[in-house]
């Protein structure tokens, strides 16, 4: 299985829309990524390691993929359409990362 982390570092001057985000953002990527999409969650930062720290990124995205190949046919048709909306949610630059999964517990 592959994994994709997209990850919104803190900035103080951050600004992100999460009603846009959950409810226009992540609609159009499971639309455009389709079956080749097989899951995905999101989650809003709350702190770092210590209580009341800022959270080293203030959303983190997670999606969830056959193989590589199937990656690559829903990113590569549609990749540029899906990059060009983030400045409609937030003035961030996101890191991704795309991993294999080598244990996942919640399939367990």
């Amino acid at each position: 299985m592959i994994k994709v982390s997209v990850l919104y570092p803190y900035a103080a001057n951050a600004t992100f829309d999460y009603d846009y985000y959950l409810n226009k953002h992540m609609t159009l990527v499971s639309d455009r990524l389709g079956a080749s999409l097989l899951s995905y969650s999101v989650d809003k930062g709350v702190a770092g390691g210590e209580p009341d720290s800022t959270p080293p990124y203030i959303t983190h995205c997670t999606l969830y993929f056959d193989s590589l190949e199937a990656l690559s046919a829903g990113m590569g048709s549609h990749g540029q359409e899906l990059s060009a909306d983030v400045p409609n949610f937030t003035n961030l630059t996101p890191i991704t990362q795309v991993s294999e999964v080598l244990v996942d517990t919640r399939s367990a």
